[in-house]
């Protein structure tokens, strides 16, 4: 008996690299890449995935060994990868075919039916595995306890539906552990190439992030000018020269404002928007990927993602590629990514235009300090983590563009306190990836207050604290940021164990000494009495070597509620 099992591994092995090289060739093609990283596929799409892993399938069963009237085989990791990559409809589909014609054609005598329901519910198994592991590295433990359990239920079913009964122990006997190791071991491999695949959409990902950045830099000239025909003609150019993409376009809610490319297409420069599925994009606000036939007859893939400055739609970015679904995951990124980023560019010439018509020239100031030192010091972070942590400069690339609308998009009017430590917290995010372990940040806010308070108020004193009174630190420290209600209003006060410094006269030398940190200090000061009277300007403690506190004063509570927990710390 041992003999005629080892017999029929190595015959089983032998015949399973053929399906292993179909496998890894299969894994090469570009249009089967792209089919696998898509997040959601399409009917036809499914149908695909049936078609070829329901053939790989039955090739699975040609290629078994032939056991008293049974066959050993690899029918299993065909069924499985089609229900782990497309889901349980995929791999029931693909059961459906390879268990139907095992069934049909009668290969294996006896145990035919029995081994045709199973692979149906093998495919089911691997379906169900997909809603563990999505469009991500699948973890090669999961399918390779299924295979075994799978196994296992195989031969329970020849055990239960192949008669005569005393056969069917025979034949399991022989064939239960060469199937069982060698499929395990197929799987493995199998999986092996394909989380290849999803390792080179992690390199591209962190590839289109640093791509976006670099785009991003080259048109924030223009782009800080406004939505415009010339902004527009400059950016596509950039786009398409940066990209090899077949054709940009960007356009208003009503107008194309500029295209640029080598594909026909019914976006022309300054003509209204013909395009239904770019229509489609300025009215719901959601991304549209959708294929159609240019002008010229040749088909053409395209996406559309929706430009905003605060929220409201303004225009969009298109995409285009020759071709039948041509747009695949990685465009869809880059296109995501470059109108976050544009998004963001606009409302910075929001900014620059409303700061022209600005009247309290502190503000200026301030904005002066924050808004490019900051922006740039996030940006060179954000670039060190693409390729080392896509992920994290994905996450680090919201929580700025949150920030720059936050504190970019008031003027003057006041804004709620929870508004403001929302914002903050964006703002340390960034400034832990830069710091590391060396910053430690905590909030003791007081449950149940919230007030309005001036825009740009607190997160140049949570700046100040990190960068004059931590950074100089070799092991860094904490800040402290805090709200309680007392006498006369409500208590804010921004604390750290840094370095401390000299107050003397900080809040009454002139703007020449050329000190961000005096600039401001005072500017916020100024604010402060100017909105609420000489009173209830800062409050400042220093010590060097100690630390420093920061308070202030906010007279007016907020009519409203919104409740915050006592302590929370940012680890």
């Amino acid at each position: 008996m041992v003999s005629v099992i080892m017999e029929v591994v190595g015959n089983l092995a032998n015949k399973l690299g053929i399906i292993i090289i179909l496998v890894f060739f299969l894994s090469r093609i570009g249009v089967f890449k792209k089919l696998i990283l898509k997040k959601v596929i399409s009917s036809y799409e499914r149908i695909l995935l049936v078609l070829i892993f329901g053939g790989i399938g039955i090739l699975g069963t040609y290629f078994g060994v032939p056991i008293m009237g049974s066959i050993a085989n690899s029918r299993i990791i065909a069924v499985m990868i089609a229900g782990i990559l497309g889901g349980p409809v995929v791999g029931i589909g693909a059961g459906l075919i390879a268990g139907i014609h095992r069934w049909v054609i009668n290969i294996g005598g006896f145990t035919a039916v029995a081994c045709g329901i199973s692979t149906v519910i093998q495919g089911g198994i691997g379906g169900y595995l997909h809603r563990r592991v999505g469009n991500k590295t699948i973890n090669y433990r999961y399918p390779l306890a299924a295979v075994i359990v799978a196994e296992m239920l195989e031969m329970a079913m020849i055990l239960l539906l192949a008669s005569p009964l005393s056969r069917a122990i025979e034949v399991v006997k022989i064939i239960f552990i060469p199937m069982t190791v060698i499929n395990s071991i197929g799987m493995v491999v199998s999986i092996l190439f394909i989380n290849n695949i999803f390792g080179e959409q992690e390199k591209t990902a962190a590839m289109n992030a640093q791509l976006a950045l670099n785009i991003a830099n080259k048109t924030l000239p223009f782009l800080r000018k406004g939505l415009n025909t010339l902004s527009a003609a400059k950016a596509t150019k950039i786009i398409r020269g940066m990209t090899g993409i077949d054709g940009v376009s960007i356009t208003d809610t009503k107008k194309v404002l500029s295209f640029y490319g080598s594909i026909n297409t019914t976006l022309v420069t300054d003509r209204p928007i013909e395009n239904p599925a770019v229509l489609d994009v300025i009215i719901t606000g959601e991304n549209n990927i959708v294929s159609t036939t240019g002008p010229d007859g040749r088909e053409q893939t395209i996406i559309a993602v929706p430009l905003k400055e605060r929220n409201i739609i303004v225009g969009s970015l298109v995409l285009f590629k020759a071709g039948r679904g041509s747009i695949g995951w990685v465009e869809e990124e880059l296109a995501l990514g470059l109108a976050q980023l544009f998004s963001t560019q606009l409302e910075l010439s929001k900014i620059e235009e409303q700061s022209r018509l600005l009247a309290k020239a502190e503000l200026k100031a301030l904005q002066a300090q924050i808004n490019p030192h900051f922006l740039f010091n996030a940006l060179n972070t954000i670039v060190s983590y693409c390729r080392s942590s896509p992920g994290t400069a994905r996450k680090l690339l919201i929580d700025l563009g949150d920030i720059l609308r936050n504190n970019l998009g008031h003027y003057g009017e006041n804004i709620d306190l929870y508004t403001e430590i929302k914002n903050i917290k964006s703002y340390l995010n960034i400034e832990k990836a830069r710091f590391g372990s060396r910053l430690n940040v905590k909030f003791q806010i007081q449950e149940g207050i919230n007030c309005h308070i001036p825009p740009l108020l607190l997160q140049p004193l949570v700046e100040n604290s990190i960068k004059h009174g931590l950074a100089p630190k070799e092991d860094g420290g904490t800040v402290v940021i805090g709200v309680t209600a007392s006498e006369g209003g409500i208590h804010i006060y921004v604390q750290d164990d840094g370095v401390g410094f000299d107050i003397s006269s900080i809040l009454t030398q002139e703007e020449s000494s050329g000190s961000y940190k005096k600039i401001g200090l005072r500017n916020i000061d100024k604010r402060l009495k100017n909105l609420y009277g000489n009173d209830y300007g800062l409050k400042i403690e220093s010590r060097e070597g100690e630390g420093t506190r920061i308070s202030m004063l906010i007279p007016d509570h907020s009519e409203g509620y919104v409740p915050m927990a006592a302590e929370e710390v940012i680890g």
